[in-house]
């Protein structure tokens, strides 16, 4: 290990692991019944667990063996009683690390050092590049987009509790962190409702205001600051957008209504997010002239916020007006005191505008197609035989049409809703600006016709061709898809109706790429691979055209999911990938542990802005892989796929993944809106099955398959064909290929196969344990061979101590979900219904909140 990462290492042993071992002390201190106890209990439950796994026992075993060695609960009501009173335990605990590791953000990570603004100042300056840096920035920006997806374990309340609690922390304040230790004591972690989309609108709107308002501009000033004439007003370098309320896509709960007072909730937030800026500003800027133009934007910002039905012209470029007369007048006439708050409001402005974030509304195809079937049945706008038409037909149809639909000869529900909403993107772009909301994304996209279905559904809503602000955004999810994209664009480059639509667009053509499925489909390497070949592809297609390609990445937490090391995916790319904007979803749980607080949140964006930026201006290479890395990656990716498609064809693939894992019990947490499978049926497929319950219940598994099955099989197969040197080579030269592995190594190093190793001799689940166990195996001795490293994250080892830490944190819990699991399967085998197992599933679903809040990038 080199000198600064074992300084760094030493660093978090001293700001966060000795931290936790002093103030997790206190818990048992807190003046709650039966407390003291239960830490003492749980030390000891801890201690089983250790010491059984080591001896092959399982967790039935570990957990018995704990309530008869050291309690003397004779009856099953206060043994489970107490298994609870461990979850409400641990799941502070790791709260408690939660706040420390943010508390101890700044200190353990290098925030001046590579990837962020700093260094990327001094890689400009040091090469002369600032004309250069000005004509990227005339267009690039990077886009996060809050989703609503259900990874979110922690409800509102704990979020803030852990925002104060690092603070707390953070200055040694241990009087206060103990007051919010008691707090954490008392207050629920989970919902006894599922949450509205407008709640879930309502809690990512909190790390708008609170978070991204002030790192945003505190970032964007400060790139203005270093390179002046670089970013203009035009592009802001930085964009929020936002799901919750405009994504329906296998959520009911999402109407037309909800998308409306999102959309207004979003602009009363910003305005109010001034209101407060414009209030501290008038503090300092005092001075004649100025005094009385904030005193005017004061009152219409107050007026716009609390004085009901209030209507004012109040405008994004209003609002720029006025404080750009503020600017003028403090520089010229007060020697430019205090300039520098005016400075930072106008960035926030030009970022955020009237919208703060711009709102995607986001349907599934069949939708479409079902509607307008249904209309070719109700009404006389679309021929009767449309169901029987070809492609070609229908979609001469669509771009043809000139009467408008009536939404309300449709029941109330999801087609009535897809009107309306559609007609909504209207209003929200008058009352927000077209900011406001501007894409229709097309989830399960797999062909030219489902796009001009929705271009056709806008004609029938009363848009006009040249009216149509908005993008039409395929989105690309399995790896047939994928594979599909390129002919699918370029059908519709050579439509002239939409040509036509584009050119409006500003020859500009958003293109949505999801990881979630794509791994659930293909499998890890062949899921990321696709996606990169149909990025090269898109981007040559595109090209011909004359269009100018942008991605919109749909990443989750973790890396089955897209996630892990994001930006240093975005810093691999080759010049044969567009690189023209960085756009990706920002999901759930990864929100809070990358976004939580400003100094976070602030790197984070800064690593995506350097990663795109020193792409272009300073690439290491010029494409993401060379001729022969491309047939190794395409080799590895092809025999992966073989793999994981065997495994997910055996018989007994769902029934182990459903019977073994909490999978049945996500729909019981009450995190989000959506429902946990697509479709109604009662039967669970992989195919109707999200990606989220499938991901995260192999992670609380600790067998994490979707982030590393196949990968050591691939490994073998080019082993024994003599092409180990080429994937080491691989390794060695394509940054693309080790973030891939890296992430990989982060799947890999939050599994724990003792947990589940009684499975092995089990009739019906030992081949399919047996398996996966295999693999892993496999993966980690190739790993170490291309690496050669001898543990996995040996390059991370902050990251690996953290992970190890939070990981010994929820052992206990790990055994009582794996404990209740196999009475519930007791009872169904011997077909007992007793109310004895309701509690056995309560406590299930109860320990997936510590699981995965631990995991911070689980689901």
């Amino acid at each position: 290990m080199n000198s600064n990462f074992a300084n760094t290492l030493q660093v978090f042993k001293d700001h966060v692991a000795i931290k936790f071992q002093l103030y997790n002390s206190l818990f048992t201190s807190l003046p709650f019944h039966r407390i003291e106890k239960t830490g003492i209990f749980l030390s000891l439950l801890l201690e089983n667990c250790t010491e059984g796994y080591k001896r092959n026992l399982s967790p039935q075993q570990i957990v018995e063996s704990f309530f008869e060695r050291h309690t003397s609960y004779p009856n099953e009501q206060e043994r489970t009683d107490l298994l609870f009173r461990f979850i409400h335990y641990v799941e502070r605990q790791v709260v408690l690390f939660d706040a420390l590791e943010d508390a101890a953000f700044k200190d353990v990570v290098d925030v001046n050092g590579p990837g962020t603004l700093k260094h990327l100042t001094s890689e400009i300056i040091e090469n002369s590049s600032e004309e250069e840096l000005a004509e990227k920035l005339k267009e690039f920006s990077v886009k996060l987009v809050l989703t609503a997806h259900p990874t979110q374990f922690y409800p509102g309340s704990v979020l803030g509790i852990i925002n104060d609690l690092s603070q707390a922390l953070k200055h040694n304040e241990t009087s206060t962190v103990n007051t919010y230790l008691q707090q954490l004591a008392k207050t629920p972690f989970f919902n006894k409702e599922k949450p509205t989309p407008f709640d879930e609108a309502m809690s990512l709107l909190w790390f708008l205001e609170n978070i991204f308002f002030d790192a945003a501009g505190r970032m964007i000033t400060d790139l203005k600051s270093q390179f002046p004439e670089s970013i203009s007003a035009q592009n802001p370098v930085i964009e929020m957008g936002f799901w919750p309320g405009g994504d329906r896509d296998g959520n009911p709960n999402v109407t037309t209504d909800t998308t409306l007072k999102v959309a207004d909730a979003l602009k009363k937030t910003i305005i109010k997010c001034y209101y407060r800026d414009v209030r501290r500003m008038k503090r300092r800027l005092t001075f004649k002239g100025v005094d009385t133009i904030l005193a005017d934007l004061e009152t219409q910002l107050y007026n716009n916020i609390f004085v009901p039905n209030y209507q004012s012209e109040l405008s994004k470029a209003k609002i720029l007006e006025a404080l750009e007369k503020v600017r003028e007048i403090t520089i010229f006439q007060h020697n430019g005191l205090f300039v520098s708050l005016v400075e930072n409001l106008i960035n926030k402005v030009q970022i955020f505008g009237m919208h703060f974030a711009s709102l995607d509304i986001r349907q599934d195809s069949s939708e479409h197609c079902a509607l307008l079937e249904k209309m070719a049945q109700e009404e006389s706008i679309l021929p009767a035989n449309y169901a029987s038409l070809t492609n070609d037909e229908k979609i001469d149809i669509l771009t043809k049409v000139s009467s408008v639909a009536d939404s309300t000869k449709y029941e109330e529900g999801v087609m009535r809703d897809t009107l309306d909403s559609i007609a909504a993107i209207k209003t929200i772009q008058q009352n927000n600006g077209p900011e406001g909301c501007s894409r229709y994304i097309i989830s399960q996209c797999n062909s030219a016709l489902n796009v001009m279905e929705v271009y056709g559904l806008f004609l029938l809503s009363n848009w006009k061709p040249e009216e149509m602000a908005v993008d039409i955004v395929p989105l690309f999810e399995t790896v047939d898809d994928l594979n599909n994209a390129s002919a699918i664009m370029s059908a519709l480059y050579e439509n002239e109706v939409y040509k036509k639509h584009l050119l409006r667009r500003s020859q500009t053509q958003v293109i949505m790429l999801g990881f979630s499925d794509g791994t659930k489909d293909g499998g890890y390497l062949m899921a990321n691979f696709s996606i990169y070949k149909a990025k090269k592809e898109l981007t040559g297609i595109s090209k011909k055209y004359g269009i100018e390609v942008v991605f919109f990445d749909g990443r989750g937490g973790p890396p089955a999911r897209g996630g892990g090391k994001s930006h240093k995916f975005y810093a691999s790319m080759g010049k044969e990938i567009a690189n023209k904007e960085i756009q990706l979803t920002i999901q759930g749980q990864t929100i809070s542990t990358s976004f939580g607080n400003v100094d976070a949140a602030r790197f984070n964006m800064e690593q995506l802005i350097h990663a795109g930026i020193s792409n272009q201006l300073f690439p290491t290479r010029e494409t993401t892989f060379n001729d022969g890395e491309e047939q190794v990656m395409e080799e590895l990716a092809t025999e992966s796929l073989k793999a994981y498609v065997d495994l997910k064809n055996h018989p007994e693939f769902m029934n182990y993944l459903s019977n073994v894992s909490p999978l049945k019990f996500y729909g019981e947490t009450n995190i989000g809106s959506r429902p946990s499978k697509r479709g109604s049926s009662s039967k669970l497929t992989i195919k109707d099955l999200r990606a989220i319950p499938f991901v995260g219940s192999w992670s609380q598994l600790k067998q994490n398959l979707t982030g590393y099955y196949g990968v050591g099989t691939a490994m073998q197969v080019l082993d024994k064909k003599g092409k180990l040197n080429e994937v080491k080579a691989l390794y060695k030269n394509s940054l693309f290929f080790k973030t891939l592995i890296d992430n990989c190594e982060m799947s890999m190093k939050k599994c724990f196969f003792p947990l589940t190793a009684y499975l092995l001799k089990h009739p019906k689940y030992g081949e399919m344990w047996n398996r996966i166990y295999l693999e892993y195996e496999l993966t980690e001795k190739y790993l170490f061979k291309i690496s050669g490293k001898s543990e996995l994250m040996a390059d991370y080892p902050v990251e690996a101590l953290s992970i190890q830490m939070r990981e010994k944190i929820v052992l206990p819990l790990l055994t009582i979900q794996q404990y209740a699991m196999a009475k519930i399967r007791e009872m169904d085998d011997k077909e007992e219904h007793d109310t004895r197992k309701q509690v056995y599933q309560k406590l299930v679903m109860r320990c997936s909140f510590g699981i995965i809040n631990a995991g911070r990038n689980s689901a």
